[in-house]
């Protein structure tokens, strides 16, 4: 009997760190602009790039939530972009698995 308890209790601790995984698809802002970048375009690219390089950090803008995240290098390059990003969140933390750029709409 205890040992089946702990292939459920195992099985539930598995599940449920899964379920906080996900895909995000948002436009790459800054800490300072936020969710006024939350359409990609050359404007916004521009001014993420400019604002990151006076010390703001990259962030990721779906939803109109804006979520934040430690894992800046993963997101250099794609300043003013759209994004799909893989990972854990918790909040509106981000942690990044992988980030590639999300198909075009057209």
């Amino acid at each position: 009997m205890s040992k089946k308890l702990m292939m459920l209790a195992a099985v539930m601790l598995v599940f449920g760190c899964l379920s906080w995984a996900k895909t995000i698809t948002g436009v790459v802002s800054d800490s300072m602009c936020g969710a006024k970048h939350a359409t990609a375009s050359d404007d916004a690219a521009a001014c993420v790039k400019k604002c990151a390089d006076g010390g703001a950090k990259l962030v990721v803008v779906s939803g109109g939530k804006v979520y934040t995240t430690d894992d800046q290098d993963k997101l250099k390059g794609f300043e003013g972009k759209e994004v799909k990003v893989s990972g854990t969140v918790k909040g509106d933390a981000l942690t990044i698995t992988s980030v590639a750029a999300a198909e075009s709409k057209m």
